[in-house]
């Protein structure tokens, strides 16, 4: 059974509901959430999607990511996402910022939150084929190194989080 996403307009105000393919295939403008996930060490969890992913296969991006459903909310999609790719309950998600559809987002206007992991995340198979905590210097330096390794919205979200990152209260470890 297709998933069906909300279809909005450049001021993501809902339009009409419409299936993922249909979505894709016209590049209409939809939703979308990423969570940056650390431990308490400081060190972030990313992943290396698998091959067999619609969009960027085989390339680096954040620490679960996925769409904003038909009548779902960017803060009910975070925590659902972040079980279903990770499971890992989300016990205290941070909303960060929200940021504009455009081609590198995949047309997805993007909320990115933040949490630290209370329990060891167990990728789901189908979704993701590695997994790699780092340090943040550690990401930005592999980035600027091989920026083709990375999905083109976790480029756009990283570079906003590492510069932003001083600005952010402290985490509580969940």
């Amino acid at each position: 059974m297709e998933e069906y996403f909300d279809v909005v307009d450049i001021n993501d105000k809902v339009l009409r509901k419409s299936p993922r393919s249909e979505v894709h295939r016209e590049k209409s403008l939809h939703r979308a959430v990423h969570v940056f996930l650390f431990r308490s060490d400081g060190q972030m969890l990313i992943h290396r999607r698998t091959q067999t992913k619609e969009e960027f296969p085989g390339v680096w991006t954040s620490s679960c990511s996925g769409h904003v459903s038909a009548g779902e909310t960017y803060d009910e999609t975070a925590p659902r996402e972040l079980w279903e790719e990770l499971k890992v309950p989300a016990k205290s998600l941070q909303r960060l910022q929200k940021f504009s559809a455009c081609e590198s987002t995949s047309w997805e206007f993007t909320t990115l939150y933040r949490t630290t992991a209370t329990v060891d995340p167990e990728p789901d198979e189908e979704e993701i084929a590695e997994i790699r905590w780092m340090a943040i210097p550690d990401i930005s330096a592999w980035i600027t190194a091989e920026p083709d390794q990375f999905s083109p919205a976790f480029l756009i979200l990283f570079r906003w989080y590492y510069e932003h990152q001083s600005s952010f209260p402290a985490m509580s470890p969940g």
